[in-house]
């Protein structure tokens, strides 16, 4: 299992957890937004809940709030980074 967290992962999660279909090419966009893909805070909350229970580890506090992809993408992998060092 990878310690980092893909845009294609993410895309897959999304689908999974939120019931949404989102490009990994259209997330990884500078200016791109949850809000244009129909993704909301509930949404990455399912995201994040998988994440944990895959990873046996509190992703960081906040990621479920994240705005676009990117800053998910950093909370998340730095959680992820954090937990291989340990």
């Amino acid at each position: 299992m990878s310690n980092t967290l893909s845009y294609t992962e993410l895309a897959d999660l999304l689908q999974a957890r939120a019931g949404v279909t989102v490009d990994p090419d259209d997330m990884r966009q500078p200016d791109a937004r949850f809000e244009e893909f129909g993704i909301d805070s509930l949404g990455l909350l399912g995201v994040v809940g998988e994440l944990e229970n895959r990873h046996g580890l509190k992703i960081t506090s906040g990621a479920e709030s994240a705005k676009t992809p990117a800053e998910f993408m950093e909370l998340v992998n730095t959680s992820l980074a954090t937990k291989a060092g340990a």
